[in-house]
């Protein structure tokens, strides 16, 4: 035992004995690939999904932020037709005319507003207005219709918001002091 001790440190110097071989595969074989089954198209759908563009949602706080009405989304649920009417003749994209009918003044807005909803809001209000002016008349026959306007624009103008566009009989236009 004690020759064979040497013998077998000089083989072993000489590198006779060695670690067997260790193979590492990182990759399936055919058949392992068809048992697992093949995901390249979902991988291109969600590809897909992840680079087309679409909405952001935006709560109706951000909507406001970004000056924005929010009536689509129902912020305004509890707010008036006058209340929505003040709120356009503050922000000057409506005024009261001289001739006592509301005028879409969309120029000097501030803010956003959605054109359709604030024309047309300003053609019922103004619509009331000359229904009003018409029962007047026909309860009041001793006045003219001209007097029964200015006289309802006179008691009018005493309740618009203050800082609301007000059109002055020689067409300039000013903000309402208060």
């Amino acid at each position: 035992m004690k020759r064979l001790l040497p013998v077998t440190l000089v083989l072993a110097a000489l590198g006779c004995v060695s670690a067997p071989e260790i193979v590492v595969t990182d990759r399936a074989t055919a058949l392992e690939q068809q048992a697992s089954g093949s995901f390249d198209q979902l991988t291109r759908k969600l590809t897909r999904t992840g680079i087309v563009p679409r909405p952001v949602p935006l709560t109706p706080e951000d909507l406001q932020a970004l000056g924005i009405e929010t009536t689509l989304v129902g912020s305004e649920a509890g707010s008036t037709e006058a209340d929505r009417v003040d709120d356009l003749l503050l922000r000057n994209c409506i005024g009261e005319g001289r001739e006592g009918l509301l005028v879409d003044t969309h120029r000097e807005c501030r803010g956003a507003s959605d054109r359709a909803t604030r024309v047309a809001l300003v053609d019922r209000v103004n619509r009331a207005r000359l229904q009003l002016w018409r029962w007047m008349g026909a309860e009041r026959k001793d006045l003219s219709p001209e007097e029964i306007r200015r006289t309802w624009q006179g008691i009018h103008a005493r309740g618009v918001v203050c800082g609301a566009r007000i059109q002055r009989s020689d067409g300039v236009w000013e903000e309402k002091k208060c």
